[in-house]
């Protein structure tokens, strides 16, 4: 039997759709009704949940767009104000052609070649006593340069004028017995043959004096040679021979070498086609220019003009030789120095230009994209004159003043919008192509 003090769990029980009956066992109290949680605090809860996730989902969006409505930088270089001009605009470097000057040039291979090259030996044999040079030196024409034994050739002009002076003696001795043979012939004092015979002797001591005299000049000019002075002003080479040694006349080396720089020469050669414009200028009288540069074609070396050309045209290679003299005042042309002649044939002024990386090539023609004020291209046939240095001369086709496009032309086609860039003046054009 259970303790009616004690209560029991309760009991809940359907009281209705509205409440919920709490029930006891123990007997004494009457049931208690307890009412659920309403449906407006349910509703509450599931409508702020709901607030919750579209203010997340709000903000999700607004970074979003924010984030792809940022304008980005442009890809190309080189844009400026122009970008923007309307989507699809092909950027090209462009140029403008104008009107300048442009030279017709022949080149052609040459190397550099001294007017005069010596190489100095000495005359007579001795021995080198002493050298009054240094390799290398810039030597004027007639300095000693050295010196060789003198006394073998001194002695010899003391013996050859010793022998003149016995000889002149030896005449006039000669002289005064013709002269006497002579009066006593007219005395009948002598025979007539004997004055012939003093008249040979007479003729006999001036022949002997003569070849003294000849002997003497002989020994006289040996002496100087021992003296050995530059035969032309020029640049002396590496010695050949040092002091002490003995030299001789016949050595096929010889003591050094004297090469001529200032000035100096070019010879080149140009195809035998080239030979009638370059006489018809030379026979007018007119100096053609010509310019040297290194082996790359790069630098330029020394400015000088055509003196001569060859006389025969080489039958094997059909080429022609040519020579231009140089002051060479600064020493930058070396001899034997390999190098680029060109000569300028004719200077062509107030012709149409523009860059030769803009001219483009096909089967048919040789043409242009020619930009026009809205900044589409349209291809321009051209027909090309002298090029020169990076410039070709436009002979009809284009004007000055026509822009062109230099780079970025694979991507252009009849009617393609560009946005230009020029070169020249590092500025696009405004909107109206300007």
């Amino acid at each position: 039997m259970s303790n009616p003090s004690t209560p029991t769990e309760p009991e809940y029980l359907p009281g209705g759709p509205d409440r919920t009956v709490l029930h006891t066992s123990d007997g004494g109290d009457p049931p208690k009704t307890i009412s659920p949680p309403s449906k407006a605090r349910a509703w509450r809860r599931r409508w702020w949940s709901l607030v919750l996730l579209i203010l997340v989902l709000g903000t999700g969006a607004f970074l979003f767009f924010h984030q792809e409505a940022k304008p980005r930088p442009a890809i190309a270089t080189g844009r400026t104000r122009g970008a923007g001009r309307g989507p699809g605009s092909i950027p090209v470097v462009a140029a403008k052609a104008r009107s300048g000057n442009i030279g017709v040039f022949i080149t052609g291979l040459g190397t550099v070649t001294p007017l005069n090259t010596v190489t100095v030996r000495s005359r007579v044999d001795g021995q080198l006593m002493s050298v009054n040079f240094r390799e290398g030196d810039l030597i004027h024409e007639g300095e000693l340069l050295a010196q060789i034994d003198p006394r073998p050739y001194q002695a010899q002009v003391v013996q050859f004028e010793g022998q003149l002076v016995r000889d002149q003696a030896a005449l006039r001795n000669a002289q005064i017995d013709l002269a006497r043979y002579e009066i006593l012939l007219k005395q009948d004092a002598i025979p007539e043959q004997q004055l012939t015979t003093q008249k040979a002797l007479v003729v006999q001591y001036e022949g002997n004096i003569k070849q003294d005299q000849g002997l003497l000049e002989g020994a006289r000019v040996n002496l100087a040679y021992t003296r050995i002075t530059t035969p032309i002003t020029g640049r002396i080479g590496l010695r050949l021979v040092d002091p002490g040694n003995i030299i001789h006349a016949s050595d096929a080396n010889g003591m050094l070498v004297i090469t001529q720089i200032q000035p100096i020469s070019v010879i080149f050669t140009v195809a035998e086609d080239q030979l009638p414009p370059i006489r018809m200028k030379l026979r007018s009288g007119q100096k053609l220019p010509v310019d040297v540069f290194d082996r790359d074609m790069k630098t330029k070396l020394a400015s000088g003009v055509l003196s001569t050309i060859d006389n025969q045209i080489d039958p094997t290679t059909g080429t022609l030789r040519l020579r231009a003299t140089f002051n060479n005042r600064d020493d930058v042309l070396f001899p034997n120095e390999f190098v680029n002649a060109r000569l300028l044939l004719q200077e062509k002024r107030g012709v149409t230009l523009i860059p030769s990386a803009s001219i483009q090539r096909s089967t048919r023609a040789t043409f242009v994209y020619l930009i026009r004020p809205d900044n589409t291209v349209v291809s321009r046939d051209v027909t090309l004159g002298t090029t020169e240095s990076g410039q070709s001369e436009i002979i009809s086709g284009l004007a000055p003043g026509d822009a062109v496009a230099m780079t970025g032309v694979d991507k252009l086609q009849e009617g393609s919008k560009v946005l230009p860039h020029f070169a020249e003046d590092g500025q696009a054009p405004s909107g109206d192509g300007q």
